[in-house]
């Protein structure tokens, strides 16, 4: 049973929503089709870290301002982050924002906005050396890290790298120090007149020989080994402090390079290996003069499984958000269906048959869009989030599902949930709504009619849009920070669901989908962390330019298939201290959306990619779209669609041995695998 939802926002793709407001003497409703943008100062310098004000104000054609016009920016990612009234600068560079409106006839406004961020000066400069001691005929890898007066710190940083002696070390421009003879010399690296020293202590080599210690040599791609070897002196002893470095060869397997034509390659990094295409990979390691070898085959994963499609609930009337499935107390299974920009309808289907879904009932709210919809996992009561409300309050409406089939409203609450609710995750006593994504709520929910304001959590300079909990711990997805994991009930590390508190930050340029998964086989913790980029500026492939808005404020009808980018960043969050970016799911054309994961299966919404299932057993590692992992792929197109013939799927998730999906065009899906086939050569 899966326990919580992925929806996410489908126009902020690595880019901010803000509601521009102004004070003017005649103000136009918020229908208003936007003439004109602007925004003060025409172009910004700022120095990263520091916040600088801006103002952008929308304007009608008749010249008078707009109220609580919804604009977007885009561009920046995490470099630049943009909030209603300010601007902060991350990295050094030059940068253009664009903001985005709704303007006559649904056509896009504009206007961009240059950026210059500049570094604070650097206060200090510190070289961290790899592991081991440095011996003659062996390299060490320098690490340069540099901070600022207010001890942030400067990232991707090099320098000027000298050696006092280069008859007993040299360094090279990358920092890379390699030992010529017994003696000491100082390595050091200059940057903005800031520098830093550090004497080596070359030894005479005492390795003799090196012993690869890596046992098997038949894996599939994508199979991750730990790469170990031991040095040893001319007498046999270990020399445990030798730097050893690995690299490897690779002649291609007949499947990729049946002419003998070189195929891709594979992975070294972290002390491990994987290979992402079939064929021979010799792993070779080196210590000074010593080396040693060993031959892998890398045979083909092999997982692929035909989907077919076993029923629907279309949905081609208005444009359909987020699903959450769920056995009700009579013992059906049914399933909860948002619509986006559909008056704020959602439907309820009966999906105990999944050769024969059946729609049960709908239940209407004031809201323009219901873009979350959530379940508890013991199925008392659902929740459907609220934007674009008549009075502008939002929040969110509380369902009592004792008739599963046919729903009815137990309350609403908006305490503090002004803005939009965008994104919820539901346990069985508590609710977490994001707010206008500034923070998220936590609600009592032990009597669905009569919810309780427990705490909230708002984090600094950042923009959430979506999050799950587990084990009393909040993993978010925050636009201008990447991940915040905040201990909220767990204990561990001093929170509660009265006083949330921060656990950790890791940064990445992710501010859109999360899911933290954990993998029983390896007792890992794997963050999937997505991102949504509608806009493709930039790119080979710079999109359709599509717009989600019409001269009236709705969807439009029909019109041209939407496009995104972007991706789905995996990192080894076992130790949430210690953070490890160990791989990715990247279609360079299509953008990542909302991540599931049951028993080492990843069910991915990848927008016009369409609903995507992939393998992540065991250890990770790379690309894994590179490793033949995919286990099936299926784009939902229907001539009857929204738009027709547009695949865009916004949720996916297993549920009782199927798949079922919801695509923004067309509504609801629900799939099979297919047995695996046996291979006859």
């Amino acid at each position: 049973m899966i326990v919580a939802s992925r929806m996410a926002f489908v126009t902020r793709a690595a880019t901010l929503m803000v509601v521009v407001s102004a004070v003017a003497a005649a103000q136009q409703p918020a229908e208003t089709p936007v003439a004109r943008l602007v925004v003060e100062p025409a172009q910004v310098t700022i120095e990263a870290g520091k916040p600088a004000p801006i103002k952008l104000t929308a304007y009608a054609a008749n010249g008078s301002v707009i109220a609580n016009a919804a604009v977007r920016w885009q561009g920046g990612g995490r470099n630049v982050t943009v909030t209603e009234t300010s601007i902060t600068g991350r990295q050094a560079g030059n940068f253009e924002l664009t903001a985005v409106a709704v303007g006559a006839n649904g056509q896009q406004v504009t206007v961009v906005l240059p950026v210059m961020v500049k570094w604070p000066a650097l206060a200090r400069l510190e070289i961290v050396p790899a592991e081991g001691r440095l011996y003659t005929n062996t390299t060490l890898a320098n690490r340069l890290r540099g901070w600022h007066a207010d001890s942030s710190e400067r990232g991707g940083i090099n320098g000027n790298w000298r050696s006092s002696n280069a008859a007993v070390a040299t360094v090279d421009r990358f920092g890379n120090v390699t030992g010529v003879r017994a003696g000491s010399a100082t390595i050091s690296a200059e940057l903005d007149g800031v520098r830093a020293t550090r004497t080596f202590t070359v030894a005479a080599n005492p390795v003799s020989r090196l012993e690869i210690t890596v046992k098997e040599d038949q894996f599939r791609t994508g199979d991750v080994v730990h790469l170990t070897a031991t040095a040893r002196s001319a007498a046999g002893a270990t020399v445990a402090d030798a730097p050893v470095t690995w690299t490897y060869t690779y002649v291609p397997d007949d499947s990729i390079a049946p002419n003998g034509v070189p195929g891709g390659a594979g992975i070294v990094q972290f002390g491990r290996f994987t290979g992402n295409y079939p064929g021979r990979y010799t792993l070779m390691a080196s210590a000074g003069g010593a080396s040693a070898q060993k031959t892998v085959q890398v045979a083909p994963r092999e997982v692929r499984q035909r989907i077919s499609v076993t029923s629907r609930g279309n949905i081609n009337s208005t444009h359909t958000s987020d699903l959450w499935p769920w056995t009700g107390k009579d013992g059906r299974d049914y399933v909860l269906v948002g619509t986006w920009g559909g008056d704020g309808y959602a439907i309820v289907f009966d999906i105990t048959d999944m050769n024969n879904i059946v729609k049960t009932d709908s239940v209407k709210v004031d809201a323009r869009t219901i873009n979350d919809v959530t379940v508890s996992p013991d199925g008392r009561y659902g929740v459907l989030s609220r934007e674009g409300a008549s009075n502008r309050i939002n929040g969110v409406v509380i369902l009592d599902l004792a008739n599963p089939a046919h729903p009815k409203v137990s309350a609403t609450f908006d305490q503090e949930l002004t803005g939009g609710v965008h994104n919820m995750f539901a346990t069985n006593d508590y609710l977490f709504a994001v707010s206008g994504g500034s923070k998220y709520v936590i609600i009592d929910v032990k009597d669905i009619y009569k919810p309780k304001y427990v705490s909230e959590y708002r984090h600094p300079n950042a923009r959430i849009h979506d999050l799950w909990v587990h084990d009393g711990i909040a993993y978010s997805a925050q636009g201008g920070v990447g991940a915040v994991v905040v201990d909220v009930g767990n204990g561990k590390y001093g929170g509660s669901i009265e006083k949330p508190k921060l656990i950790t930050t890791y940064q990445v340029n992710s501010g859109h989908e999360i899911f933290p998964y954990f993998q029983k086989s390896t007792g890992k913790v794997y963050l999937f962390l997505g991102d949504e980029e509608m806009s493709r500026r930039g790119r080979t492939w710079e999109g359709t330019q599509y717009s989600l808005a019409g001269p009236d404020g709705k969807p439009p009808k029909g019109g041209i298939a939407q496009s995104s980018g972007g991706y789905t960043h995996i990192i080894d969050f076992t130790d949430p201290l210690k953070p490890l970016p160990v791989g990715r799911y990247h279609l360079e054309d299509y953008g990542s959306h909302d991540i599931v994961i049951e028993n080492d299966i990843l069910y991915q919404a990848y927008y016009d990619g369409g609903v995507r299932i992939v393998d992540v057993s065991g250890e990770l590692l790379g690309n894994i779209y590179d490793q033949n992992r995919e286990i099936a792929v299926f784009k939902p197109y229907d001539p009857d669609g929204y738009t027709a013939n547009a695949p865009f799927v916004m949720n996916a998730m297993p549920w009782k041995g199927k798949v079922i999906w919801t695509d923004f065009n067309s509504g609801l899906w629900a799939a099979k695998l297919e047995p695996r086939q046996r291979v006859v050569p």
